[in-house]
């Protein structure tokens, strides 16, 4: 099941996928909101091979299934699965009643015949898959597709995988010719200042089943207001509420009467505990106006009593780090290394006044 905002290429990325298999395999596209003139156009306007890719104009998932068995097809996409009805059910389509029957139908022909099924869903206005829960329970994957509109980068995200990692993330570029696979996205997240510049730091965050390095920016200035704002983008602003307390009773450093601003560059959502250590630099980058060096990565969990905890996948994530060419990384003890990897100067710490040590020295 695949979900996203209109207009962010759903239609687009499986139109790509199902004319490569194509070449391969049997596939049928079954559009219920576009014509085959429509569908047509785009594959003609991507350059993609369309002789071998069957397409279908079809809403009624009794007529769908009953194409399917003739056609036997090996990968299937149902565009999208709220345009869907059974003649089982009187409501009208997108009804709960109606996309849980024709999906259930669906997942049905899909275990008795082997073929895949992607089922394009939509999503409410809080971003949300659209429909009934169970939809979700019904699936083996959930992936959502995210992205600013204006945007050129898009991420595929697996919110739930009976096949392998969940969290796994696809990094695309759109352009004119569809979307592009982008196979090191590190590299885009990466495209800082050349100069160094105070509020500024790298992590490595660990997405699905592999680390990505990311930027963290920071803005600290004095507040006018009576209660100082804390603004996150790409973080969670109750642990930055958090850590700002930490950093004040274990660091010394109050921020009661500044604002704080957060936000991962490229439109990254970090939600993992590792982003807590350079979290916490940025800020305190910011606030001294110490710029800190282009070639450092920090991560690490800090706790309530100023600890710093070590994160899984240390090691690979000081392995992403090397292959980038960081040359001093300040982590967990508990991630440090017994042998660095090459070009690398490893820090372990174990508590926050060791970090703001080892950040400022």
């Amino acid at each position: 099941l695949i979900g996203g905002d209109p207009g962010i290429g759903k239609s687009t990325i499986l139109l790509q996928t199902l004319c490569a298999i194509a070449e391969r395999m049997p596939a049928l596209y079954v559009t219920g909101e576009e014509s085959q003139q429509q569908v047509a156009m785009r594959a003609r306007r991507l350059s993609l091979p369309q002789d071998k890719l069957k397409v279908m104009t079809e809403t009624n998932i009794e007529t769908i299934i009953a194409t399917a068995r003739v056609e036997q097809p090996k990968v299937m996409v149902i565009d999208s699965i709220q345009t869907i009805f059974t003649e089982q059910l009187q409501s009208a389509p997108g009804g709960v009643s109606q996309v849980r029957e024709s999906a259930a139908l669906l997942v049905r022909y899909a275990k008795q015949s082997g073929t895949a099924i992607f089922l394009v869903g939509h999503v409410t206005k809080e971003g949300a898959l659209a429909g009934p829960r169970v939809l979700e329970h019904m699936v083996d994957t959930v992936l959502y597709f995210e992205g600013e509109s204006d945007g050129r980068l898009r991420l595929l995200r697996a919110v739930k995988n009976r096949f392998g990692a969940v969290n796994e993330l696809g990094v695309f570029g759109m352009t004119d010719k569809g979307l592009k696979e982008v196979s090191n996205p590190s590299a885009i997240f990466l495209t800082r200042a050349q100069d160094e510049v105070a509020g500024s730091v790298v992590m490595a965050t660990w997405e699905g089943t592999r680390p990505m390095l990311v930027e963290v920016q920071a803005l600290v200035d004095d507040s006018h207001l009576s209660n100082p704002r804390r603004v996150t983008l790409g973080l969670d602003q109750n642990r930055l509420a958090m850590l700002l307390a930490v950093l004040h009773r274990h660091g010394g450093i109050p921020t009661h009467d500044q604002d704080v601003f957060l936000n991962v560059v490229g439109g990254v959502k970090v939600l993992e505990t590792a982003s807590d250590l350079a979290l916490m630099a940025a800020v305190m980058s910011s606030l001294r106006n110490r710029p800190l060096p282009n070639d450092l990565l920090v991560f690490g969990e800090v706790g309530l009593s100023g600890e710093v905890r070590p994160v899984p996948s240390g090691q690979e994530r000081l392995k992403e780090a090397a292959k980038h060419g960081f040359k001093r990384a300040i982590v967990p003890k508990g991630n440090a290394p017994k042998e660095s990897p090459p070009g690398l100067t490893v820090i372990g710490v174990t508590r926050l006044d060791q970090a703001l040590d080892a950040l400022f020295e």
